[in-house]
């Protein structure tokens, strides 16, 4: 039996987009053992798909041990090249707009990224080309690949956080920086207009990003149904809580990707300009959406500040038939 390895080790949102890859090469190899390259940090999201056999943490294992047939550079780092050459790794896939792929690499797929139309999970598929996997597919039916497993809710903490009887819609209005985010006076308006009868909305995100949320605006956790639960869960209980939550609302971040992934309502909020618009880093999933700033903003330059509270609140009810 063949195994590929898939290598990735960046961040949340990053892997969750390569996770169809997997279940792309079991479509069409189904007798393939499929490793995943990533991190503990990462570990949680990668164990969820059904279509990944294999785990390897990047900081504790060699490739000499993972022992794979193939490696898929993914996200391209110049030391894992260098290290799967080095474990003779037999067959070696990688872009060639990488200089040092030209000597770590014995198949170079020339993927340009930054000025390409293609969303980032149908560009990751170009790398399969070597594998004789050429078949386009579209950005619908990725989501199929996922190969999300889902399971009861086990976990006390998380049980206890949700209430069933509302529908319960969580805001993560931070990014670490990572992408343009909505301004936290939007999140605020929108907050004010969703009915409290109706619904449940949790304030997720880093401990940091829950102490400027409360500096900046103090009154979005003063309202009856907001819960601020910022910095009070791992990673892998953020999975769980987003899986067994009703809905996601977020800029271009890792949890957005993991709502979509996970099945349930996720909607993203975007600039239209590119690379950073929704066409390249949208959310796939079932019921994923998003809205996109008009392009340039009112103050010439990128904003999501003309994406208003009304309109994201027209869509969140006209998508749940609220």
């Amino acid at each position: 039996m063949s195994k590929i390895l898939i290598s990735r080790t960046d961040s949340l949102g990053d892997v969750i987009l390569t996770l169809p890859m997997a279940g792309v090469i079991k479509k069409f190899r189904p007798e393939t053992k499929i490793a995943f390259l990533g991190t503990s940090y990462t570990q949680p999201l990668i164990e969820k798909s059904a279509y990944v056999d294999e785990f390897c943490d990047w900081h504790e294992t060699g490739l000499e041990s993972i022992r794979a047939d193939t490696i898929i550079h993914v996200f391209p780092q110049r030391n894992i090249a260098a290290s799967a050459k080095k474990a003779r790794t037999g067959l070696r896939i990688g872009t060639s707009h990488r200089l040092y792929h030209w000597w770590t690499c014995n198949r170079l797929v020339n993927l340009g990224r930054k000025n390409s139309s293609l969303h980032e999970a149908q560009l990751n598929l170009k790398l399969l080309k070597p594998l004789g996997i050429e078949q386009d597919f579209p950005l619908e039916a990725l989501h199929r690949f996922y190969g999300w497993e889902e399971g009861p809710l086990e976990n006390e903490k998380i049980a206890s956080i949700l209430n069933k009887k509302k529908f319960t819609l969580i805001f993560h209005m931070k990014s670490k920086g990572s992408a343009m985010e909505w301004p936290l006076h939007c999140y605020l308006e929108l907050a004010e207009q969703l009915p409290e009868e109706t619904f449940q909305i949790l304030a997720t995100g880093t401990s940091e990003e829950g102490k400027e949320i409360a500096d900046v605006c103090p009154k979005i956790f003063q309202l009856d149904h907001v819960q601020d639960i910022t910095g009070r869960l791992t990673v892998k209980e953020l999975v769980l809580l987003i899986q067994h939550a009703d809905g996601l609302l977020g800029c271009s971040t890792g949890p957005l990707h993991i709502a979509a992934a996970a099945g349930i309502f996720a909607l993203g909020l975007y600039p239209s300009e590119r690379p950073m618009h929704a066409g390249r880093w949208g959310p796939i999933g079932k019921k994923a959406h998003f809205i996109e700033a008009p392009i340039s903003g009112r103050r010439g330059k990128p904003t999501l500040e003309d994406i208003s509270a009304s309109n994201v609140k027209e869509t969140v009810l006209s998508c749940l038939d609220l």
